[in-house]
Parts: C-alpha cells; structure tokens; sequence
C-alpha cells in the first residue's frame, strides 16, 4: 500500500488539482440531487457560468499577489468605487460607456500607485493597507453617487455582462469549443516533444492523452450546455455567456504572464526567498508595483462585467467579493505562506466557492448560514493544502 501510495505521489499527475476537480463534481453532484435536479438545468448553469466570472477574474491575479506574500483585502471595495463611478458617468453625467471606462481605469491605477508605493515603497505591509482601502472605498462607493442606483439601458454595454444579448451564439460557441480542444491537443504534443528533446522522463503517450481528453469532454460539454440554453421569446440559444469568454482569455494571458515572461519568474522567485530574491538582483519593489497596476486593470475589467450583469452601478457592489476571491485563491492550491499557486488551480476554486453558494440559494439557505459555510470552506481549504504539502514534502 505504501509503495503504491508512493507512486501516485511521484507520478506526474497534479494530484491536487485532480482532487480540487473531483470535489466539484462532488458538490455539483449533491445539489443537484438535494435541488431536485435544477442544479444541473441549462438555466442554472448558465447563471452559474456567469456569476463566476467576476470572481474567477479576480482570482486569476490574487494568485499572484498572495504569492508574493502579499494580500489585498480592498479588491471588492475598490471593485464598487470603480464600478459605481463608471455608472454614474454614463447615467447621471450623460459619458459615452468607452470614455466612462477609461475614467473608472484611472481611479483604479490611481489607487493602485497610492496602495502600491506605501506597500512597495514605503514599507507598509500590504494588510494594513489594504484593511484601510477595503473601508475607505467603500465610503468612496458610496458618495460618488451620494448612496443612489444608477441604472443603465446601452445594449451593448449589457451584453458584457451576459444578460439578453450576451452570449457568443451556437455557431461561434462551437468554433471557440474547438479551437480550445485543438490548443489542448497541441500543448500536450508540444511538452511531449519538448521533454524527448530534454531527456525529460515524460508519461505514456496513452496516459498523456487521457489527461488531455479530460479537458476537452468538459469543454464539449459545457457548450453544448451553453447551446442548450434559450431565453423565452428569443430567437437562438443563448451560447457561451461573454463575461465567461472574458475571464477564459484572461486566465489564459495570465498563465501566459506566469509561465513565459521574465515578470511570472520573479513573482515566483520573490514569493520562494524575497530577500534571496532581492539579492540577487530582482527589483522587488517595482514588480510589487506592477502587480497592484496588474491589479487595477483587472479590477477595471471586472467591474464593467459586474455592473453591465446587474443592469446598474449601486453602492453594494462588491460587498464581501474579497472573501470569495481570496477562499477561491487559497480552495485553488495558493499556499498563503507564498511561493505557489497556479492559474487553472483559481479557475477551479472559483468555480468551487460559486457552486457552494449558488446551490445554497437554490436551496433556500439563509445569508447567515451561508456565510458560515464559505468560511469553513475556507478553513478547509488551508488545512488540506497543510496535509497535502506535508504528504508531498513541500512544506513552507
């Protein structure tokens, strides 16, 4: 038993992320089953695939930030000052949405420098400040518009956020399906051909293309579940909802960012040692900046998908979103004592805490008790990601 216990571990599976994998199936599983079989409805799913968005989004770059031993705790407050504002540009003050979007980017780089320097700079730990942003902007939420919903009707604008009009179609839905499947089958040919070149030992080519077929029956699927879906009165199904399309091509720049650029290694590099790090010559101080930058973008982008799905900016936007994206960071592998973390793993644990959340809403669980279990989950989390290094032997 050990030896066989042995081998698992030193296979070349990502055993936690095939773990993380198997408790959404488990989850989904359950609910749908304690739903009646609605959980599981195209309509859900389709909801599902859409609220997840704004908080896989989020994840994608909090990965980066909690692994260089950092933390940013005003990522939903920030998200409705941003938010709000660029509603209240376009409702009250009569902005075009393009124009709108460029004001909300700015004050989001703006408070990006102001919360970057005092971290990077000046020496404050990025709790502290961030603990003040999270009250501080939610204040500034709230006087942009003095407390008041600020509507908006642009169809196109909407449409980012997945409603009537915001989805890629069936026909558009398959090619994006495909052209998925195809880059799936490519990048497994190529870190195939790229271990041969290096002597690398590599799995059975059977093995290596089960583990590729995975992703792409999950893919197919899930279009044709996006294809299955069709508003009453509308002509077509809906297809892939666009903030899922979003946040696909963001986490796929991201993973790029991570695994092919000098700025990737240095996060990681700091993370592992940052006074190693620094010693070495890696400018610690202006890759912390870049990341609060890298954070205000993303955080602009997330908010125009928010307020475009709700219809409206309102001063409750982002209420506890900082909670999700840092329990969605952490169920995704992100080791909070820094050093790892991966993209797909935040995509999963995005995934993970909406489907918790919204399976509870389907069941009429109260705000309350929900909120007790997306903290335990949390708890949860950190203590497996404890016992899995200590079985692997990666302990920080």
């Amino acid at each position: 038993m050990k030896q066989v216990l042995q081998n698992l571990k030193n296979s070349a599976i990502d055993w936690r992320m095939a773990l993380m994998a198997g408790v959404l199936v488990v989850i989904t599983v359950i609910f749908n089953i304690l739903s009646g079989g609605i959980f599981f409805s195209a309509e859900n799913l389709y909801n599902v695939a859409q609220q997840t968005a704004v908080v896989g989004i989020l994840a994608t770059v909090m990965v980066l930030v909690i692994v260089t031993r950092n933390i940013d705790l005003s990522v939903g407050s920030v998200l409705g000052f941003v938010g709000v504002l660029i509603a209240f540009l376009i409702y009250t003050m009569n902005w075009s949405w393009p124009a709108a979007c460029v004001a909300g980017f700015a004050a989001a780089i703006a408070v990006a420098l102001y919360q970057g320097a005092l971290t990077s700079y000046v020496g404050v730990p990025s709790f502290v400040v961030t603990l003040g942003g999270l009250m501080s902007f939610r204040g500034a939420s709230f006087m942009v518009a003095n407390g008041k919903t600020q509507p908006l009707t642009d169809e196109f604008f909407l449409s980012l956020g997945g409603g009537y009009n915001g989805g890629l179609g069936v026909t558009t839905s398959w090619v994006v399906g495909a052209v998925i499947c195809i880059g799936v089958l490519v990048s497994m040919v190529n870190k195939r051909r790229a271990k041969q070149r290096y002597d690398v030992p590599m799995n059975a080519f059977g093995v290596d293309l089960l583990l590729a077929l995975f992703p792409i029956v999950i893919v197919l699927g899930f279009v044709a579940v996006m294809n299955s879906y069709q508003i009453p009165n509308k002509a077509e199904p809906q297809g892939i909802p666009l903030p899922v399309v979003i946040w696909g091509a963001i986490a796929l720049f991201m993973s790029f960012l991570v695994k092919s650029t000098r700025f990737g290694r240095y996060v990681f590099a700091m993370g592992g040692n940052p006074d190693a790090a620094a010693l070495v010559g890696i400018p610690v101080k202006r890759v912390t900046m870049q990341l609060f930058l890298l954070v205000a973008v993303l955080l602009t982008i997330a908010a125009v998908v928010s307020i475009a799905r709700l219809n409206a900016g309102t001063n409750t936007l982002g209420n506890n979103l900082e909670l999700l994206v840092i329990a969605a960071t952490v169920i995704g592998g992100t080791a909070l004592a820094g050093g790892s973390g991966t993209i797909v793993g935040s995509v999963l644990g995005a995934l993970i805490m909406q489907c918790i959340d919204s399976g509870m809403l389907l069941l009429d669980v109260s705000v309350g008790v929900r909120y007790i279990v997306i903290g335990q989950v949390l708890i949860a989390a950190v203590v497996f990601d404890v016992a899995y290094r200590k079985w692997t032997g990666d302990v920080l």
